[in-house]
């Protein structure tokens, strides 16, 4: 199908664990898709380029892609930014300009980003040296439990965590299995998991400087139980999205879109 390329952009966020993709038409979200990355981020970049087009039925070798996470230098784009970026400006499109502080938690690391009142990038700190806090910690935690990470989604509320007193995976995953020997019921030592986690968030955020709208990206994001331990702990509100996953994904189309929008302007204005 022979299409205009001009207002077409794409943006590839290949994390660690899963690879997310958004195609953007004059700036408005037509399509998004999330593959698992495996153990080769230039393939899975080219089959989340593949499962994008065809979900809109056309062929297209868009004029501007541009690539963000972990293997953005493995994926074939011609633009590739660092998530910080990425995720403040998806972040910001997702929730609105009045976002200040963004968690983010992926597979394999943790940010929070503090956004200006004009939406740059203020400052930010990364835990990226080590599973704590993580989607992967979660991971490894679920399988100690016997469970899936999604059950971690819907626990109950009225339960009390049984705290944990080590953060390193290894440590962890003994300590559970002592709690769990003792008879500690595996639901209390979830959600006390979950709470170990927000902790370490509410630490960095506000070694960060906590400011409010507080919003949280990353495939962590969607447990309802973190969501609310968060909350409780800051004694905020904290904003998520059903695509939150997408921010990183998300800002790189828009920073894909920025560029082709200049380039076409260019072409417009070029002496005839």
């Amino acid at each position: 199908m022979s299409i205009s390329l001009a207002s077409w952009a794409m943006g590839l966020d290949v994390g660690s664990v899963a690879a997310k993709g958004v195609l953007l038409r004059d700036g408005e979200w037509v399509a998004r898709a999330m593959i698992a990355t495996g153990w080769d981020p230039a393939e899975a970049g080219r089959r989340l380029r593949a499962e994008l087009t065809d979900s809109v039925g056309m062929d297209l070798e868009l004029p501007r892609v541009v690539a963000t996470g972990y293997g953005r230098n493995a994926v074939e784009a011609n633009g590739r930014v660092t998530e910080i970026s990425c995720h403040a400006l998806g972040a910001r499109r997702l929730f609105g300009d009045g976002v200040r502080t963004i968690l983010d938690i992926g597979g394999q690391d943790s940010k929070v980003i503090a956004l200006d009142r004009s939406g740059n990038v203020a400052n930010f700190l990364m835990n990226d040296k080590c599973a704590a806090g993580t989607g992967r910690f979660l991971q490894n935690m679920a399988v100690m439990l016997g469970c899936s990470l999604s059950d971690f989604s819907s626990l109950s509320e009225d339960l009390e965590p049984h705290g944990i007193s080590s953060m390193c995976t290894v440590f962890a995953e003994s300590e559970v299995v002592g709690l769990l020997a003792r008879g500690v019921d595996k639901n209390a030592l979830a959600l006390g998991l979950l709470d170990a986690v927000a902790s370490r968030a509410e630490g960095m955020m506000r070694r960060l400087g906590l400011q409010p709208e507080v919003v949280f990206t990353g495939g962590v994001s969607q447990s309802r139980n973190l969501r609310a331990l968060l909350e409780k702990r800051l004694n905020l509100p904290v904003r998520v999205s059903e695509d939150s996953q997408y921010a990183g994904a998300l800002g790189a189309a828009l920073l894909a879109t920025r560029k082709t929008t200049r380039r076409r302007r260019r072409d417009e204005d070029a002496p005839k």
